[in-house]
């Protein structure tokens, strides 16, 4: 009796995270956190949208969604133009006819204090990090709507919740990342539309690494340190992946201008 309880749950979850039938699109997907969801989406069966700047990782995302039975499209975008913005939405209503899940997740990070920081280092980090959520965002939206709903997940950080050293645009741009999806959630609930934000602690990604190379760090005492939380280790693309699955899907129906905080334990 026991058993048959089990699997009914198990095939309930299954149901209910689900992405069949679903279209996603993912920034910031040719690596890392970005690409760690696109291969997540892709296999609980959504097709999947693979953006990036960097053309040749962006196609292998594709490549690999596909090499395994999943189906994905690779668009070249750069998250800080209107117009690539736009060509990449009219490229995938085009091909599907709709867009049912949108996940923001191109980001930088320049480690630097506001006296190191140029003005163009603080405007490439707002412009990648806030202003790609707001013009991509902007050409999703209407489509969302006419579909009678969507859910829409932005890569906020634990330093969108609290200050960080030497990461000035960095903890700025992806604490606006938190309220830019509060505000969200607020316009567009009344159109069925859920926007949540992912708030990752260190995860072994290159942007990690490119971090540790900028402040001149010595790799295994800044890998250390970076596990220094209550599960004791650095997160995976999977963990940021699984989290964004569960906002992606009906599991989370209820759950909007929420920001979840998937760390370990750090700001804990």
């Amino acid at each position: 009796m026991m058993m048959m309880e089990l699997r009914k749950i198990e095939e309930r979850a299954g149901r209910l995270l689900s992405l069949e039938g679903k279209v996603a699109m993912v920034t910031g997907a040719a690596s890392g956190i970005g690409r760690g969801i696109s291969i997540r989406l892709a296999e609980m069966g959504a097709f999947v949208a693979v953006l990036d700047i960097e053309e040749t990782k962006g196609r292998e995302t594709a490549t690999e969604i596909e090499a395994h039975g999943g189906e994905a499209v690779f668009l070249k975008c750069d998250v800080r133009s209107a117009a690539d913005c736009r060509r990449a939405v009219e490229t995938m209503i085009e091909r599907s006819g709709k867009i049912d899940i949108l996940c923001n997740c191109a980001g930088i990070a320049i480690r630097k204090d506001i006296v190191e920081l140029t003005e163009d280092e603080w405007d490439l980090a707002f412009d990648v990090t806030l202003k790609g959520i707001y013009l991509l965002s902007r050409e999703v939206v209407p489509h969302m709507v006419r579909n009678g709903g969507g859910s829409i997940i932005n890569i906020g950080s634990g330093w969108s919740l609290k200050g960080g050293p030497r990461a000035a645009s960095y903890c700025a741009a992806k604490g606006g990342v938190v309220n830019l999806t509060r505000a969200m959630a607020i316009d567009h609930g009344k159109h069925n539309i859920r926007v949540n934000c992912v708030c990752p602690g260190d995860v072994e990604t290159p942007m990690l690494a490119s971090e540790c190379a900028q402040l001149g760090a010595d790799r295994g005492e800044f890998m250390r340190e970076a596990a220094n939380r209550p599960l004791a280790r650095v997160g995976t693309p999977d963990d940021i992946a699984d989290a964004v699955l569960f906002l992606a899907s009906r599991m989370s129906s209820w759950i909007t201008g929420a920001a979840l905080v998937v760390d370990g334990g750090g700001l804990a």
